[in-house]
């Protein structure tokens, strides 16, 4: 098991890199608009994972068959990321706007778990868990009022 500390590290930098995503995605949408800075972004995405893909001669890119069919939504998914953020911001600004895209991530993370969809590991939604939620929450409205 890889050691906690470059565990919290990753999810560190996966987190600054939303926060910073996030109001440079909304520059873009309001100066040429949603559909075009969705388009910006993925393409951006797409030609720097190209350059390993092409390093790497494709990886296991070629068995791509073998992911289920519901699984290649995921792209289509960011694209609703995208679109609510840069909806978000400009109204609420970008820490509130963080929250509340935290605060769904965590509610639909809870439920992949208590069920264990989606390959998650089962994990039970206790009362304990469920009040860490409700603070969440309330940490949502606090940030937007």
């Amino acid at each position: 098991m890889q050691s906690i500390v470059v565990i919290i590290l990753i999810g560190l930098a996966g987190g600054i890199a939303v926060g910073v995503q996030a109001p440079l995605s909304s520059m873009i949408n309001q100066r040429l608009g949603s559909l075009e800075s969705i388009f910006i972004v993925h393409l951006g995405g797409a030609l720097v994972s190209l350059i390993p893909l092409l390093i790497y001669g494709g990886g296991q890119l070629a068995n791509w068959h073998a992911v289920p069919w519901y699984a290649l939504s995921a792209g289509s998914l960011g694209l609703v990321v995208i679109f609510s953020m840069t909806y978000m911001i400009p109204r609420v600004g970008v820490a509130p706007a963080l929250i509340i895209l935290l605060a769904g991530q965590l509610l639909i993370g809870s439920l992949l778990d208590h069920f264990g969809l989606l390959g998650a590991v089962q994990r039970p939604l206790t009362s304990i868990r469920a009040a860490g939620l409700v603070v969440v929450f309330f940490g949502v409205w606090l940030s937007i009022k």
